[in-house]
C-alpha cells in the first residue's frame, strides 16, 4: 500500500468525525452508492458507482465504477493487515469464497508473503475453477488445492481469506491452527461468517472501532453476534489498523497467537482510492469526457 494510503487510514478516525468522504491532504470529495442484491448469480451481489466532486468548488469531476475500486481497496487494507500481523514465515493461504473479493483477495495478498500452498473453498465448483485459473498465474510454482469443505481449506492454514456472504460461520474456532491470521470481509446482516469462539481468542484489529461497533446493518454482525453472546466485548477490540502502521498499538507477540482482522469498509479509503483512480486516469489520458 502507498505510503500516502497509510497516512490517510492512520488518520481516518479525526476525517470521518468531520465528513466521512472528505480529505483534505489529498482534496478528494467523494459519494458511493451501493447496490445489494443477494440473490444475483449472474453479476456481483455488491455493485456501486463513485462520483468525484471538486474539493473546492463542489463541481462533479467523474462518474467511476465503483465495484472495481470497492475490491481492490479492501483487498489492499486486508493484504496490509495480513503483512502487520501474519506470521513473518506464512506459508499456506486458504481462500473461503470464489466471488469479486476472493479474486481481489488472491491478487492482493500474496504480494506481502510467499505462499508455497494456496486452497480454495466455495460452494460454486464453476468459479472456484476459475479462480484456480487465476490462482496459476497470480501465485506460479504454488501448489493449489480446490475443496468445498472449509474445514480442510483452513486446516493447517496459515492466512484465511474469508470473503463470502454466508450466513453461517465458514471461519469456526476448532478449525484453525495455531498461529492464524484470519482475514473477514464479508457481510450479511441475517448471520456471520466467523463464530463466536475465534473472536473470543483472536487479537482483534478492524478499520475503525466506531464503524466496525456501529449496530448492524452499519457495523459488523459477526462482532455483534460474539458480543450477544458474551464471547467478548466492545473493549476486546486490540487495535484499528492505523494505530498498528503508525505503532501506537502492538501486533502480534508470539507464534502461537491467532489474529483476526474485520473489515467492514470505511468511507475514507474509497475516497483515497477515487482520488488515486482519478489522477491515474488524468496521467494516462483515459477515460470519456463528457459536458454535463
Amino acid at each position: 500500500m502507498p505510503p500516502r494510503i497509510a497516512a490517510l487510514v492512520a488518520e481516518r478516525d479525526a476525517l470521518l468525525a468531520a465528513m466521512p468522504a472528505y480529505l483534505p491532504s489529498s482534496h478528494a470529495l467523494t459519494t458511493k452508492l451501493v447496490s445489494l442484491f443477494p440473490r444475483n448469480t449472474d453479476r456481483p451481489t455488491h455493485q456501486a458507482v463513485i462520483v468525484v466532486f471538486d474539493a473546492e468548488s463542489g463541481t462533479p469531476l467523474a462518474l467511476i465504477d465503483g465495484e472495481a475500486i470497492t475490491a481492490a481497496r479492501t483487498a489492499a487494507a486486508s493484504a496490509l493487515a495480513t503483512d502487520l500481523l501474519a506470521r513473518r514465515d506464512a506459508q499456506v493461504l486458504a481462500l473461503i469464497g470464489t466471488g469479486v473479493q476472493a479474486r481481489a483477495h488472491l491478487r492482493a495478498v500474496p504480494r506481502v508473503r510467499e505462499f508455497r500452498e494456496v486452497r480454495i473453498a466455495g460452494r460454486d465448483a464453476k468459479k472456484a475453477a476459475e479462480l484456480m485459473k487465476d490462482a496459476h498465474e497470480v501465485v506460479p510454482g504454488a501448489e493449489l488445492r480446490m475443496t468445498v469443505s472449509y474445514a480442510e481449506a483452513e486446516d493447517g492454514a496459515d492466512v484465511i481469506c474469508a470473503a463470502t456472504h454466508s450466513p453461517e460461520p465458514v471461519v469456526r474456532r476448532e478449525w484453525l491452527s495455531a498461529g492464524a491470521h484470519v482475514t473477514s470481509v464479508g457481510y450479511n446482516t441475517s448471520g456471520r461468517e466467523v463464530d463466536g469462539a475465534t473472536f473470543r481468542d483472536a487479537l482483534v484489529v478492524v478499520e475503525s472501532r466506531s464503524a466496525t461497533l456501529a449496530p448492524p446493518p452499519a457495523g459488523s454482525n459477526d462482532i455483534a453476534m460474539a458480543i450477544a453472546e458474551g464471547m467478548m466485548t466492545r473493549d476486546h477490540v486490540h487495535a484499528e489498523l492505523g494505530e498498528l502502521v503508525s505503532g501506537t498499538r502492538p501486533g502480534r507477540t508470539d507464534r502461537e497467537q491467532i489474529t483476526l482482522y474485520k473489515s467492514v469498509g470505511v468511507a475514507v479509503q474509497d475516497a483515497a482510492a477515487a482520488a488515486m483512480v482519478l489522477d491515474a486516469a488524468r496521467a494516462a489520458g483515459v477515460g470519456r469526457t463528457v459536458d454535463l
